[in-house]
């Protein structure tokens, strides 16, 4: 399913390449740029390593914040300008990153990715949210006219919200406890039937260390996504400071839910 999945969700990603040079056949410098979510920088570098270097069109990797950026440039060489030497690199590196890749725009932005693939296939999002407190909601909130995706959410922190909000069952807690697998997908389920949307996240984990009745699962985070009815639950074990794991959380939400919606249109597509 790989090859259709990337041709219909990236085919209108066309890569932005930029020439200091109006000349279309000899352009003296190309650049572009691809923002991926869901690989880390040491992995990109592996699937990439036959084509980084030093060498002409060369490639700058980093990472920040769970998310990986790729600069490409190039420079004209002999009877062949920029843009020829980088455009066979960019389809490659698009070939082997595919569904990876949320954006072709430096300046673009997870959140924007997410808003527009809801927006475009007229879905709306309701979220429940426990350790990362409204900051997943808030994310979204930063692309200007969410409000016609977004339809609300809960920050259902403590047991007795979960249940009374997010319509986690109270055996449901007392059996796996609400840092669990099986209270993510409640949360997520509740979520839609709470605002009647196509589209529930949910969130909940030990962000630690305080409070925390046990310590040893600080990292501990339960991620839960719902389209159409359909519900999918990832464990996540992320490292770092308080805000450190809530920040972490809040992009893998975000990719999680990204992904899971071009499953479902694929599967749509394709079935």
């Amino acid at each position: 399913m790989n090859s259709y999945f990337n041709e219909l969700f990236l085919r209108k990603e066309e890569v932005a390449v930029m020439s200091d040079d109006d000349s279309k056949s000899k352009e003296k410098t190309a650049d572009a740029a691809f923002r991926l979510v869901g690989i880390k920088k040491k992995k990109v570098m592996e699937e990439l390593s036959d084509i980084i270097g030093d060498g002409n069109p060369s490639c700058e990797i980093s990472e920040n914040d769970g998310e990986v950026l790729i600069r490409v440039h190039a420079e004209e060489a002999g009877d062949k300008g920029a843009r020829k030497i980088i455009k066979p690199v960019l389809k490659e590196i698009k070939s082997r990153l595919g569904q990876k890749i949320y954006s072709t725009d430096e300046k673009g932005t997870l959140e924007e990715a997410v808003i527009s693939l809801l927006r475009e296939n007229h879905f709306t999002l309701a979220t429940s949210e426990s350790c990362t407190a409204g900051l997943f909601t808030g994310r979204l909130a930063n692309v200007p006219g969410t409000s016609d995706v977004l339809k609300g959410g809960f920050i259902a922190y403590s047991e007795k919200a979960k249940r009374k909000f997010s319509g986690v069952k109270r055996r449901t807690l007392d059996k796996f406890s609400a840092v669990s697998e099986q209270t993510a997908s409640e949360m997520s389920r509740g979520a839609c039937a709470a605002f009647k949307t196509d589209c529930g996240v949910s969130i909940t984990g030990y962000a630690g260390p305080e409070g925390d009745q046990d310590k040893q699962n600080v990292g501990l985070v339960y991620i839960g996504v719902t389209v159409q009815k359909k519900t999918t639950v990832k464990e996540y074990n992320f490292s770092g400071d308080r805000q450190e794991i809530r920040n972490q959380a809040v992009t893998e939400a975000l990719a999680f839910l990204r992904l899971s919606l071009l499953k479902h249109f694929s599967e749509i597509t394709f079935s």
